[in-house]
């Protein structure tokens, strides 16, 4: 990212330019804005429009990583709505019978209310593996598992592997290979590049290579569609019965997507977030690099 702004890829000044919008909808050029603070205002936007017609979608194209989409889909539900958001960005994944790589890791995310269960919330790369992990394991020197990366010629690597840099490989899809519903994952990375990206009436990275990133921001009113304390209710009694469904022998409990994720924010809240010392080198490096305080840590 430091690279990025330097460089003069991405622009750290605020701002964005609406080019279509109806009551319902909106698309944006974020023009080269950082998407972390593109991406709060487009949902917020989406909110407000769902809260006036029942459903508001944003689309966003021409900006910075966005970072952890799952934030913005929870921002919605945080409103006692649902959040929905979708990326097309990048080209480091290989689709199914393909030789290089044509898609992005493109994630998608939903999250949803509840009155006493912890939020649903999902949020996951349509790779095997995200993009991020991969960097962290090369960073820490931890071996990537079967299936989750391809070699140069797209051919799944089937057995434990360490990587020591990006030019070693490519991602596969969710799956892996066809056996394993390779063609599934590739299929959920097209999904997620025709809403935020052909959508927009933007070109996908792999006809435009520096094209940006592209997200997509819907939001569903609830009370739109149904009684919002029924839908309340339904949701605890869904999410309850996943919690409290006997787990298999050696599992300690079942969770659903955000159960985890809530309990680690009440604990990091409390002793605060554990970084390994090769992060904290990089925060380090790039703080240096800017010239900008660095990273406050605790001992």
């Amino acid at each position: 990212m430091a690279c990025r702004i330097c460089c003069a890829r991405t622009s750290p000044r605020p701002g964005w330019r609406v080019v279509r919008e109806t009551p319902g909808t909106a698309v944006i050029d974020a023009e080269r804005r950082l998407g972390i603070m593109v991406g709060p205002k487009a949902m917020r936007l989406a909110v407000d429009k769902a809260r006036n017609v029942g459903v508001g979608v944003v689309t966003v194209y021409n900006s910075g990583h966005f970072g952890a989409i799952g934030h913005y889909a929870m921002q919605a539900a945080l409103q006692g709505m649902v959040g929905v958001c979708f990326t097309g960005a990048g080209l480091s994944v290989v689709p199914t019978f393909a030789s290089k790589p044509l898609l992005g890791t493109n994630p998608i995310a939903i999250a949803a209310p509840a009155r006493h269960e912890a939020p649903m919330l999902f949020d996951a790369a349509t790779s095997a593996i995200a993009g991020n992990k991969i960097r962290l394991a090369i960073r820490v020197g931890s071996p990537l598992l079967p299936g989750w990366i391809t070699d140069k010629d797209g051919n799944p690597i089937m057995e434990e592997k360490p990587v020591f840099n990006r030019d070693e490989y490519h991602q596969a899809p969710l799956g892996g290979t066809r056996e394993q519903g390779s063609h599934k994952g590739y299929g959920l990375a097209l999904m997620a590049g025709v809403l935020s990206t052909v959508l927009s009436g933007a070109l996908p990275t792999m006809l435009a290579p520096a094209s940006g990133s592209k997200n997509h921001f819907a939001a569903y009113n609830v009370e739109a569609f149904t009684d919002v304390e029924q839908f309340k209710d339904t949701m605890d009694e869904m999410l309850k019965t996943l919690r409290t469904a006997q787990p298999v022998p050696g599992q300690d409990r079942v969770l659903y997507p955000g159960l985890s994720e809530s309990e680690e924010i009440h604990t990091r809240r409390a002793n605060g977030i554990p970084l390994h010392k090769e992060v904290l080198q990089w925060f380090a490096e790039c703080t240096s690099e800017l010239g900008i305080a660095p990273l406050a840590t605790m001992r």
